[in-house]
Order: structure tokens, then C-alpha cells, then sequence
């Protein structure tokens, strides 16, 4: 008889973040399939008998192949276990969520997905500042700063991201933006555009920076820390509170 999966998206990193939903998910578990940003106090939630593996990848570290992922996630199912494949942030944005989902439609598993709380709404709300703006900044977007190989995707809408009216969040960017801001600024975006750079969100080892567009690929170009971050720009970084 077989299992089923929850993915579940365990928001930025502050445990009192998740969901109902994902908390008893979690509790229920006979196994937790968890990436790096997803552990800690959050899988205190975990019965005490569940197994938890560790499945995270990281840039710059080894990691689990994906295919090795998958396969896991449908050899725990196929023991009729409930597993919970925990996510960070929302599971949906920019992870590896479709390849496990075809893995599992493939062995006819069950699953459901519990949305978390994206690590670009936590860092908004911790720096104090909305996304939008009823009247100027209408649209926000959502963006990777890398592809598959580490480097900056070639088929991004540069046009859209140079946009001075738009609030742009950055994923996994801070290695490619020096580069991503030259061809921005090709395309009229100006270098004192505010920006905000979020490591770490919701975390204990939470900075969050604020500088110009310029000023921040500048630092980057020079040194970049090892924690998760996100880079937001716009005109609403201008605003805010609980800067470094």
C-alpha cells in the first residue's frame, strides 16, 4: 500500500512562521525530507520517532543529485509511510518542487502541497516596508538570480526588471548581481535606485542592509557572506525600519 507525501513549505526560517497545517503535518510524520533552511527549531515539530534526512542543496557544497531526491521521496511512499517533504519558504517558488511532483505521479503516489510563507513577504514585513503601492508601485516581481549552472539566467526579461516603478525581488542572487545590474542599467535603471539587502530572514543571524543598486553590486563584487539572501529594489526599499 502506498504512502503519501505533504510538501510542506516551512516559511524563511522563524518556526512560529509555520502553518497550522504544516505543523501537523509534521507531528504526524512517520518520515521529514527536509532542505537546509528548514531545519533547526523546525523540526522540533517532528514526532519523535520520525526519520529525519537531511536533502538540502546549497550553492558552493555538495548536495543531494536531484534524481536521488526523488527517488527517496518514492521509496519512503512505497513503504506506506506519510512522508513530508519540508520545503523552505514556499515550496512553489523557485525550488525543485516539479521534478519531485513528476516522480511521484510517475510511481502513482498521493500527495498534497501546504503553502508556507514566502521568504520575499518575510522580508518586506521585517524591513517594514509593503511590496506595493496603491498608487506608484502597482506590480512586484519575482526573480532568480541564477540558473541551473550557478550563473545568471540568459533569458530573463531585462526590459521588465529595469522597470523604476516596480518593487523586484532578487532569489538567490547575490553572486550574479554586479552583473545583472550592468545590463539593468544598460536599460535605464538608475544606479541610485533603492535597494535592500535581506540575509538570513526571520533567523537569529537575520542583517538586513539598505544602500543604492549600485552601492550594494559594488559590495558584492567585493565579498559575499555565506547566508541566504534575497535583494529587493524599487521605489518602496527607500522606506522602513530595522536596518543594520
Amino acid at each position: 500500500m502506498s504512502g503519501f507525501v505533504s510538501f510542506v513549505g516551512s516559511g524563511p526560517g522563524d518556526p512560529e512562521l509555520l502553518t497550522l497545517k504544516a505543523v501537523d503535518r509534521l507531528k504526524r510524520a512517520d518520515a521529514v525530507l527536509f532542505d537546509d533552511l528548514s531545519s533547526g527549531p523546525i523540526l522540533d515539530h517532528a514526532g519523535p520517532e520520525a526519520d529525519l534526512v537531511g536533502v538540502g542543496k546549497r550553492a558552493g557544497r555538495a548536495s543531494p543529485r536531484q534524481d536521488h531526491v526523488s527517488r527517496l521521496l518514492v521509496d519512503y511512499a512505497k513503504t506506506g509511510q506519510r512522508v513530508v517533504r519540508l520545503k523552505s519558504g514556499d515550496s512553489g517558488l523557485f525550488g525543485r518542487l516539479e521534478e519531485e511532483l513528476v516522480a511521484l505521479r510517475e510511481a502513482g503516489i498521493a500527495y498534497e502541497i501546504i503553502p508556507g510563507v514566502p521568504s520575499a513577504i518575510a522580508a518586506a514585513a521585517q524591513c517594514g516596508i509593503p511590496l506595493t503601492r496603491r498608487l506608484t508601485a502597482r506590480r512586484v516581481q519575482f526573480v532568480t538570480g541564477h540558473d541551473a549552472r550557478g550563473t545568471l539566467p540568459e533569458d530573463i526579461d531585462l526590459d521588465a526588471l529595469a522597470d523604476p516603478g516596480a518593487c523586484t525581488v532578487v532569489f538567490m542572487g547575490k553572486r550574479t548581481f554586479p552583473q545583472l545590474l550592468k545590463a539593468l542599467e544598460a536599460r535605464g535603471l538608475p544606479p541610485e535606485t533603492p535597494a535592500i539587502l535581506a540575509e538570513a530572514v526571520s533567523t537569529p543571524d537575520q542583517k538586513v542592509q539598505r544602500a543604492t543598486v549600485a552601492a550594494l553590486a559594488e559590495q558584492l563584487a567585493q565579498e559575499i557572506s555565506d547566508k541566504p539572501a534575497l535583494i529587493l529594489y524599487g521605489p518602496l526599499a527607500e522606506l522602513g525600519t530595522g536596518f543594520d
